[in-house]
Parts: structure tokens; C-alpha cells; sequence
């Protein structure tokens, strides 16, 4: 709901992409600063009332948000400042419900666990994103971050019901000094994850970004409006739900690593139709796909990073990828600028072109991990 919302609302203050990209960047700049720190946590602290009081920090920061739009405060440097603490929050829940989900299912259920937890998120996203529009455009983006808030305290009642699991050991109560000195450990001796870790980022960079100029295309190259961007990142979340059913049903399959490679081919070969998609109904279609292919690898790159480390050190995995894809400011900035002066179609063209050609070689650089079971 926030990512609707935030482009809108930015864009429709500056009129300027590089702006939007600025706003993006300023949510995904705390992952790459918190990412390692954040793991640490999660393997320090038991990880359910770590996400549970994450959660209630979400409630604070969209009170405020929500509360200064309401009272028609709207200066665009205040608003980026509090996209930015919801990305700290942002950062603490992704690595610590990452690794929770793990401690439920088992680690040898991996893939299915993530990615029917990743199922849910997209539901729930697709709901959010169409209910994020219409409020905008109804009533004005304060009462969506009214509903954000709602969102937070609903999953902060079910955490307090959620039962512990059986699946680890109580976490390690070593100083966190210590436990993040074994992380740069961890990275520095696991050159699967640290490979891992790199292939994510330039993903990050040149995939997920595309995101960024939603609100670019709904207003000035499509013309559909606030409801029309809700109604296209519902279909980019519908897009991500295909995708993880897909991933939902593969088992124990044993050639992710391949996989992985092909995935991120086609993420960038799908972007780059983007810029044929002048017309809203194959802009969607383009959307959906694209998308599923972008929660595919997602979804795979945590998956093999869980998978590569032993149960104690997942926090640290997760909090590897969260540190991966905080390298996403540089690509938001890229994307704005390169819409600023190109255009979005061109600039998604560009990224898409780059993903794949990235993809392909690295695919033939690194067999060990194209050969990942």
C-alpha cells in the first residue's frame, strides 16, 4: 500500500521521476545500512517478539504519516524523511519474518514455506494496492496511511497468538558485537552466499526498480489516474502470486541454481517490452509476467541463501539478502534519472536490456552456482 501511495503522492507534489526515485530510494536505503545489523538481531533475539515489536514501530511511523498529511502538511522532504524510517522498520520485518518462517516449516521445506509465505504477502498486496488507490483518489493519501496502521496492529494481535516453534534451538544470546563479527565471518568464508549476495543486488538494481516508475506511466504515459496506479500495481502483485504458485508447486526440486539464471534472463527480456506497451491492457499483461518472474528469483536467491548456511546462522542469511537489495537506492536514483531524460519506456528498456545480458553471462561465469541442487 505505502509504495502506491508514496510515488503518488511525490510525483503528484514535484512532477519530477528523478523525485519519485528519490522517494524510492530513500525506503530501500535502510536496508543496505541495517541489513547486517538486523540479522545479527534476529539471531540474537527470539524472532517472534522481535517482529512483533517491529510491527508496533510500524504503528507509530504511519500515525505520524498519517497525521501530518491529514493536517495538510505536505512538504515533500518531511514525507521522504518518514518513507525513510518506514524502511528501517521495513528492514527489521523482512529479515526477521524471513528466518521465522523458516523456524516454522523447517529448513527442508525452504521453498515452500517462503514461498507461500510470499503468497500471502502478494494477497494481501493485491487487496492493499487496489484499496490504496481508491483512497487516494476518494479521500486523499493520509486515511491509506490510517489503513497501513490498522494493517501493522492486526499483525501485531496475530504475533501475539502465534505459537513458538520446534524447529531451532533458543536464539544466541552472544554479544551483538560478536555475533556481527561472525557475520563479516560468514560472508568472507561462504562464497556461495557472498555470490548469492552480489547476483541479488544487480537485480536489484536493474529489475526491481522498474517499480519505481509506476506512478510515471499512470499519470503521464497511460493517463489513468491514482485508481489506475492501484488497479497496476494490483496486477504487478497478482503478477508476483502467479509466479509463487509456480514456485509453490515445484517440491524439492533440485536444479534451483539454473533456474535462478533463466529466471533473471527473462525478468530483464520482459522489461524491455515495456517500451512497446503503450496500451494500458498489454502495459498490464507486460506487468504481470515481468513480475512473476522478479518474485521468482526473489524468492530463489533467499531460498539457496537459507539454504547454504546452518540453522543458527539464518538470520545472518536473510539479513545478507535484506543487505543486498539495499544497494536498490543506487538503481532508484539511476531509473528516475534515466526517465528524466529518456523517458520511462527508454529507461526500462536499458535496465531490462543490461538485466539480461548480466544474467547470461554471469550464468556462464559461475557454474558452481548455476549447478546449486
Amino acid at each position: 500500500m505505502e509504495q502506491v501511495a508514496v510515488g503518488w503522492l511525490v510525483f503528484e507534489l514535484t512532477g519530477s521521476p528523478f523525485m519519485v526515485g528519490v522517494a524510492a530510494a530513500a525506503r530501500m536505503a535502510p536496508f543496505f545500512f541495517l541489513g547486517i545489523f538486523s540479522g545479527a538481531i534476529a539471531d540474537w533475539l527470539d524472532r517472534r517478539t522481535l517482529l512483533w515489536f517491529s510491527t508496533l514501530v510500524g504503528i507509530l511511523v504511519s500515525s505520524v504519516m498519517a497525521i501530518m498529511l491529514l493536517s495538510g502538511a505536505t512538504h515533500v522532504w518531511a514525507i521522504i524523511g518518514l518513507v525513510a524510517a518506514s524502511g528501517c522498520v521495513f528492514a527489521f520485518v523482512l529479515t526477521t519474518r524471513q528466518a521465522y518462517t523458516v523456524d516454522i516449516v523447517g529448513q527442508q521445506h525452504s521453498l515452500n514455506g517462503l514461498s507461500l509465505g510470499a503468497i500471502a504477502m502478494q494477497v494481501g498486496g493485491v487487496v492493499g494496492s487496489i484499496l490504496s488507490g481508491t483512497l487516494i483518489h476518494t479521500v486523499g493519501p493520509g486515511w491509506q496511511y490510517v489503513a497501513i496502521g490498522i494493517a501493522y496492529g492486526v499483525s501485531a494481535a496475530v504475533l501475539l497468538g502465534a505459537s513458538k516453534t520446534g524447529h531451532v534451538n533458543s536464539p544466541r544470546r552472544e554479544p551483538v558485537m560478536a555475533n556481527l563479527t561472525g557475520y563479516l565471518h560468514l560472508m568472507g568464508s561462504n562464497r556461495t552466499l557472498l555470490t548469492l549476495m552480489m547476483l541479488a543486488s544487480i537485480t536489484e538494481v536493474f529489475g526491481f526498480t522498474h517499480m519505481t516508475l509506476l506512478p510515471v506511466f499512470a499519470k503521464e504515459v497511460l493517463g489513468v489516474g491514482a485508481i489506475g496506479l492501484g488497479f497496476m500495481t494490483a496486477v504487478r502483485q497478482g503478477g508476483a502470486l502467479i509466479g509463487l504458485l509456480f514456485l509453490a508447486n515445484l517440491r524439492n526440486f533440485q536444479s534451483k541454481g539454473l533456474l535462478m539464471f533463466g529466471i533473471a534472463f527473462g525478468f530483464g527480456a520482459g522489461m524491455m517490452l515495456f517500451y512497446l506497451a503503450s496500451n494500458i491492457l498489454v502495459f498490464l499483461f507486460v506487468l504481470a509476467v515481468v513480475n512473476a518472474f522478479a518474485m521468482v528469483v526473489d524468492t530463489l536467491y533467499k531460498t539457496l541463501m537459507q539454504e547454504n548456511v546452518s540453522d543458527e546462522q539464518r538470520g545472518r542469511a536473510m539479513g545478507s539478502w535484506v543487505f543486498s537489495i539495499g544497494v536498490a537506492p543506487v538503481g532508484h536514483l539511476g531509473v528516475g534519472g534515466l526517465a528524466a531524460i529518456l523517458g520511462a519506456p527508454s529507461a526500462l528498456l536499458v535496465n531490462g536490456a543490461v538485466l539480461s545480458i548480466v544474467s547470461f553471462a554471469t550464468m556462464i561465469g559461475f557454474p558452481r552456482i548455476r549447478r546449486l541442487p
